[in-house]
């Protein structure tokens, strides 16, 4: 993977064991984890998770975060409700690589019963390499900064 980060992880009863897996990795690869839990696969409501992580990434004790539930797109929705989050929901390499490149996008949001174990792995790793590329894609990323300023 990269040099040493510092991400926060979050999942329901959905994604906890896929969460877990790519923990482990993670600690493997050198990189620090805030876990957020859930820690087990009895029913919990994934927005909680979501806004842990989110925290931990707008208020910068985070890197990056990684959001694991069932399908992937409830967690995408709860955590693209907060301003200083672009989250992309993945479900191959090539959209890791893109969701960085031109998006900057600082949370990855995996669906646990859509992908398999080995492609998260491989996503997670081409998420936390790619760089964001700027240049036209930076001014993009200015429009969607100016829409998540509060209004009066």
């Amino acid at each position: 993977m990269t040099s040493s980060l510092i991400l926060a992880l979050g999942a329901d009863h959905g994604g906890v064991a896929l969460k877990n897996r790519l923990a482990v990795a993670l600690v493997e690869a050198g990189h620090e984890v805030r876990d957020y839990g859930t820690d087990s696969p009895v029913s919990v409501d994934y927005p909680d998770f979501a806004q842990a992580v989110c925290a931990a990434v707008e208020e910068k004790k985070a890197d990056f975060g990684i959001l694991v539930c069932g399908s992937g797109i409830g967690m995408s929705i709860a955590a693209n409700r907060h301003g200083g989050i672009r989250c992309g929901l993945v479900h191959d390499v090539t959209t890791a690589r893109l969701t960085r490149a031109h998006n900057d996008a600082n949370v990855l949001a995996l669906g646990a019963r859509i992908i398999g174990e080995e492609v998260a792995l491989d996503i997670l790793s081409v998420f936390l390499t790619t760089e964001f590329e700027g240049g036209r894609h930076q001014r993009r990323l200015a429009k969607l900064n100016q829409n998540t300023e509060p209004t009066s």
